[in-house]
């Protein structure tokens, strides 16, 4: 039966229940469910070619041989699988598979199998967090099958374009513009074309990266109505109701002295974004329609995990997609410092209010992966809310992990890829060091600090010109993503400080140690600075990755 069906055919309790049950789970209950799915999922990947590559002949018959014999694993362990698309290898028969990037110049993309009951689970997990961003308190919601959602998401093969797929199985909601056509448009022909829809039909979701929601959200009023068409055929383009809207809304905002906002046409039922860096992006948003944008997190080898409520009190994981276990912050930093170390993990509901944790996940239902580092870091904000009337733990997404810079869920910025970039560029680069920064408006850009060799002139501004045009350049040939970052966010991703010659040295003889290449600590960058200006650095700046 279709959720539109049980709309009908069912109360808001028993589709509540159905779909929004698993927030009132006792952790016992969540952890029975984890782990009978988990030995189902032991068997079929044990057996299969791509499990034993891995496993190298031994057989785990238990939760705790699992996760002793599996080591964690990384993308390259499933590449050669994957990437030719062995699926004769695979513990279940695919359906369909997505990709998304893997790792800028050096790999450009990852791709990954979605079996059947994958699907399944995707679709039903989707229709918990539609009912839960139009809820306003336990039970409640406010779903129509004439509901409209405006199109703000990237095509398959890459996993959004699944939702529009998903949503169709289930409910006819209609996407501006309709996915058929949006899959032809360009980002900017989709953004007018789902605007001059949506000011004819309404929009009640609107679902995206938040990076892109801004971005469209700053766009979406200052298009034009068609001032160049005729009277009749703007009033033709946009229904009664809308242009009444309008007009009131135009009235109030001179009135009032500001710009016209989405908020003033539209009246979301549901907000939802994804991706990294939504915390830059959450008030603006707010600002922008009238209400909180409520945080979904998924991803291509995950398919959807995750999802706030009407309290927005954290993120709760669903207990049927994939099976969780968590990498705590000190274990992280082991493994940083000694890449050979494997790192312990606990379980979910081993987790403490506060914990810094790198997630690992093992794909139910037939999915390729296990115990697998996708790369993201969350924080425990809290085990049980009296508001959601539970006692589960529930997360906040904080970024990526240490290794990776990610700008806005555009990019995946690693050492190998800077090292790519500067090598491509041929700037006489002795030494550098990256890490993810915010500006005063908290937006985050990569910053760059370098030492140039001691043969080239360091220190002027057209040395400092140079290499941000040069690096900018490689950057964006190695990674098309980076190149769209730009364009999202007006303005350059890449700022460079540049360093005299010894700096560097300096810091490994005074701490004993190098600087890390990728996110160091603030403490760590502020004692660089120091060790550039004959000092070590007192200032703890405000831009630390966590």
């Amino acid at each position: 039966m279709r959720f539109q069906e049980k709309l009908h055919e069912y109360s808001k309790e028993e589709i509540w229940e159905e779909y929004c049950g698993f927030l009132t789970l006792s952790k016992e209950g969540f952890m029975d469910i984890q782990k009978r799915l988990l030995m189902e999922q032991i068997e079929l990947w044990s057996s299969c070619g791509l499990g034993q590559s891995i496993l190298k002949g031994k057989h785990p018959r238990t939760i705790e041989e699992f996760r002793e014999m599996v080591p964690l694993t990384t993308y390259e362990d499933y590449a050669p699988t994957l990437l030719s698309k062995q699926t004769g290898d695979l513990p279940g028969e695919p359906v369909l598979w997505v990709q998304t990037t893997w790792e800028g110049g050096v790999h450009p993309i990852k791709v990954a199998p979605y079996t059947k009951g994958m699907l399944d689970t995707f679709k039903h997990n989707v229709m918990s967090c539609l009912i839960l961003a139009t809820s306003r308190k336990k039970g409640d919601f406010d779903i129509s099958v004439t509901d409209h959602m405006l199109y703000a998401l990237a095509p398959l093969p890459y996993v959004t374009g699944l939702l529009p797929l998903l949503f169709k199985d289930e409910i006819d909601i209609e996407f501006l513009p309709s996915v058929r056509d949006a899959v032809n448009m360009s980002f900017k022909e989709r953004n007018v074309q789902g605007f001059k829809l949506g000011m004819k039909k309404g929009i009640e979701y609107f679902f995206g990266l938040g990076s892109v929601l801004y971005y469209v959200s700053q766009s979406i009023t200052s298009m034009p109505l068609g001032r160049k068409k005729s009277l009749k055929d703007r009033l033709s383009s946009i229904s009664p109701k809308m242009m009444a809207r309008y007009m009131v809304a135009k009235k109030k905002c001179r009135k009032e002295n500001r710009e016209l906002l989405p908020k003033d046409l539209f009246q979301l039922k549901g907000f939802m974004c994804a991706g990294t860096d939504n915390r830059c992006y959450k008030e603006d948003l707010e600002r922008m329609w009238g209400i909180p944008p409520m945080e979904i997190f998924a991803g291509t080898e995950s398919t959807c995990i995750g999802c706030e409520t009407w309290s927005r009190e954290g993120v709760y994981f669903l207990p049927d997609a994939c099976f969780y276990e968590f990498i705590p912050e000190n274990e992280l930093d082991k493994n940083l410092a000694d890449p050979e170390y494997q790192p312990r993990t606990i379980l979910w509901d081993e987790v403490v209010p506060g914990g810094v944790y790198e997630i690992v996940l093992t794909v139910l239902k037939g999915g390729a992966f296990a115990r697998y580092r996708i790369g993201d870091m969350f924080r425990c904000t809290g085990i049980g809310s009296q508001l959601e009337n539970n006692q589960i733990p529930r997360f906040q997404y904080i970024d990526r992990v240490p290794q990776v810079i990610d700008i806005a869920g555009f990019t995946r910025i690693t050492e190998n890829s800077i090292n790519q970039a500067i090598e491509l560029s041929s700037l006489p680069i002795a030494a550098w060091t990256a890490k993810k920064e915010f500006t005063d408006n908290n937006r985050p850009y990569l910053h760059l600090y370098v030492e140039l060799e001691r043969d080239n002139l360091a220190g002027s501004a057209v040395s400092i010109r140079i290499l941000q045009d040069q690096l900018g350049i490689y950057f964006r040939y190695l990674d098309q993503d980076y190149e769209d970052l730009k364009k999202i966010l007006g303005v350059d991703p890449l700022k460079i400080t540049l360093l005299k010659c010894g700096t560097f040295e300096t810091y490994r003889r005074r701490f004993g140690t190098p600087i890390r290449s990728m996110n160091p600590g603030s403490r760590e960058i502020s004692d660089l600075l120091g060790c550039h200006q004959g000092g070590v650095g007192k200032e703890v700046f405000r831009n630390e990755w966590v």
